[in-house]
């Protein structure tokens, strides 16, 4: 995800980026892209309102007059649902001011400001419990509802949070892929996928879809069914729809 979002810095990057069929050119794609990290980094001393307001200054353009960026801050904050908070104080993280989940919301609505097409994420739930977790992954979900794209890490979701995504790219060691595509209503289509491989045990009902892909994806389980994921996920019918979805979009529409 760093490497799609121009922020690995560290060893070497191979082959080509590209954003609509054209390459993807680092200085302008930060301007469509926001990037909300995994550590909340707020001054303690400003309220949620006056962290928007200093966010948005920088990043707005600056054809976009004081009316113009004083409603899209409004904007922001009845998206991440933080409007009832606007005077509150940031404060210290565990001590004073603003909650974990508080503070993780408004680091999206800071990355919002600046309104990016594509929002990367690093495990935006990491730290919080089950409510919280809920909680940011509906100022998510509701950010995906204004047409923006969301791409994010995520550890151990409970099944709301992982049936709130569209899509999925499932990784094992080594960065080989063995699932890329859509998840499906209740996330049939993943389950339907797995399933079909012989020697998977299938799901029980209730069960959740992200714990159970993860149980019989295992090496282990690859030495049980004596098949490897990713090698069965390349001569799968799904990869073969992915790829020609990805060939069609890499073609820039004329004109």
């Amino acid at each position: 995800m760093d490497v799609l979002a121009g922020r690995k810095t560290g060893g070497y990057i191979e082959g080509d980026i590209r954003i609509s069929g054209y390459p993807k050119q680092q200085h302008t794609f930060a301007r469509i892209s926001g990037y909300v990290e995994q550590n909340d980094i707020h001054s303690p001393q400003v309220t949620v309102q006056e962290s928007l307001w200093f966010s948005s200054s920088l990043r707005l353009p600056k054809e976009v007059d004081k009316e113009k960026r004083r409603e899209f801050v409004e904007e922001v904050m009845k998206l991440v649902e933080l409007d009832t908070l606007r005077h509150a104080l940031v404060g210290l993280p565990g001590s004073t001011g603003l909650s974990t989940e508080q503070r993780k919301r408004l680091t999206i609505a800071v990355e919002l400001v600046a309104n990016p097409s594509i929002i990367f994420m690093d495990e935006p739930t990491s730290g919080l419990d089950a409510r919280a977790a809920a909680i940011v992954m509906r100022t998510v979900r509701n950010m995906v509802d204004t047409g923006r794209t969301v791409v994010c890490t995520i550890h151990q979701p409970s099944i709301d949070i992982f049936e709130a995504f569209n899509e999925l790219l499932l990784m094992k060691r080594g960065g080989r892929v063995i699932y890329g595509g859509k998840l499906g209503k209740n996330s049939e289509v993943l389950i339907n996928y797995f399933q079909k491989i012989p020697g998977v045990s299938p799901i029980l009902d209730g069960y959740n879809p992200a714990t159970w892909m993860l149980e019989v994806t295992t090496p282990a389980a690859e030495e049980r069914i004596g098949a490897d994921f990713s090698d069965l996920y390349r001569k799968s019918q799904q990869f073969r729809d992915v790829k020609a979805s990805i060939e069609q979009m890499s073609t820039p529409p004329p004109g």
